[in-house]
C-alpha cells in the first residue's frame, strides 16, 4: 500500500483513506451493519474505477468522477442504484475533506437520473366491472354486504380516493367535508389542497347506494352523520376499507391485490380509454395539474399495445 493510502489494483484491500471512513461511520455516525455493507459495496465499486483508471484516490478531479458516474450508467445500474453509489461516494469525500485530507469533493454537484415513476395499477375493465357487480352470496349480514357493495360501485363509479369517500356524509351540513346528493346523481367532495368539486356517481353506483341507505340505520349509531359505517356504527375506517376490498376481490376472483386507489386508478383509465378526452378525466379526478393526469394515457397506450400484439397477424411471432 502506498504512502496515500491507495491499494493495490487486485488486491482486494480498501485504501486507508476508506476504511477510516467507515470506521467513522461505525463509531460517530453510528450506521446500522446492512447501511455499514452498503457503504463498503460502494467505496470497493469506487476503489475498483480508481485503480482501473490508475488515478491515486486523493487526486481524483471532477472530470474523471463525472466519467466514473457515467461508467455506472453504461454498466445499465438502476436510478435507486446510482444515487445511492454517489451519495456514499460523496459522504466519503466530504468527510475527506473535513480530515484535510483532499481539496475538493469531485461528486459535489454530480446527481442520478431521476427513477422513472412507476404507473399506477388498474384492472381491466371486466376485471373491474367483474368486482363491482360481485355480490356475496353467503354474507352473513345483508346490511354489511350492501355497504361493501355500494363502496366498490362508488370507488369505480366517481373514482374517488379513500379519504373522500370515507368523509362522506349522508347529507349536506356546516361540517360535512362531502355529501351525497342522490336526486342530482352527484357525491360533493373535499379533496387534496381542500379543493372542492362535484362527482357524477352513475346509475349503477345510485342503485347500490339506495339499497345501502335503506339498510343503513340497521348498522349506524343514532346521529351518526357519516355515509359509511363500520360494524359499531361509527364512521369507517381506512383500515377497516382496506381490508374489505382486499377480501372481496379475492372473493370475486380478481387477478390482483385491490386496494381503493386501484379502483381510482381503472376509474381514470378505462374513463381514458373510452373517450380520450384528458380534461375531463382531470376535472373528474380533481387534479390541479394536466401532468398528474396525463400518466393514464401511458396506460392507455399500454392497452393499445396489448390488444395489437394479440391481434395483429404481423404483431405475431
Amino acid at each position: 500500500m502506498t504512502d496515500a493510502g491507495v491499494a493495490e489494483p487486485g488486491s482486494g484491500v480498501l485504501p486507508a483513506d476508506f476504511l477510516d471512513y467507515l470506521q467513522h461511520a461505525r463509531v460517530q455516525q453510528r450506521l446500522s451493519a446492512r447501511t455499514l455493507q452498503l457503504y463498503t459495496e460502494g467505496l470497493t465499486r469506487l476503489q475498483g474505477l480508481l485503480a482501473a483508471a490508475g488515478v491515486p484516490l486523493r487526486a481524483l478531479g471532477l472530470a474523471q468522477a463525472r466519467r466514473f458516474a457515467a461508467q455506472l450508467h453504461r454498466e445499465g445500474l438502476g436510478a435507486k442504484t446510482i444515487a445511492l453509489q454517489l451519495s456514499v461516494w460523496r459522504s466519503a469525500y466530504r468527510w475527506l475533506g473535513q480530515q484535510g485530507r483532499v481539496v475538493l469533493n469531485p461528486f459535489d454537484g454530480l446527481r442520478a437520473p431521476k427513477a422513472p415513476k412507476p404507473l399506477p395499477k388498474a384492472l381491466g375493465v371486466d376485471d373491474a366491472v367483474a368486482l363491482a357487480s360481485f355480490e356475496s352470496g353467503d354474507a352473513q349480514d345483508p346490511a354489511l354486504e350492501a355497504r361493501d357493495r355500494a363502496i366498490v360501485e362508488l370507488l369505480y363509479g366517481a373514482g374517488l380516493r379513500s379519504a373522500e369517500l370515507l368523509g362522506l356524509d349522508v347529507q349536506a351540513g356546516a361540517q360535512a367535508a362531502g355529501w351525497l346528493d342522490l336526486q342530482a346523481g352527484e357525491v360533493h367532495v373535499l379533496g387534496k389542497g381542500h379543493k372542492r368539486r362535484s362527482t357524477p356517481i352513475g346509475h349503477a353506483a345510485a342503485q347500490a347506494l339506495q339499497a345501502w341507505l335503506r339498510l343503513r340505520p340497521q348498522l349506524a349509531s343514532p346521529g351518526e352523520p357519516a355515509l359509511f359505517v363500520g360494524a359499531r356504527g361509527a364512521r369507517l375506517s381506512g383500515s377497516t376499507l382496506r381490508a374489505m376490498l382486499a377480501q372481496r376481490a379475492i372473493a370475486a376472483g380478481s387477478p390482483a391485490h385491490v386496494h381503493p386507489h386501484m379502483l381510482r386508478h381503472s376509474f381514470a383509465s378505462h374513463l381514458l380509454q373510452s373517450s380520450g378526452d384528458l380534461r375531463a378525466v382531470q376535472e373528474l379526478l380533481g387534479h390541479a395539474h394536466i401532468t398528474t393526469t396525463q400518466v393514464y394515457t401511458q396506460l392507455d397506450l399500454q392497452h393499445l399495445a396489448r390488444v395489437y400484439d394479440a391481434a395483429h397477424p404481423r404483431a405475431k411471432k
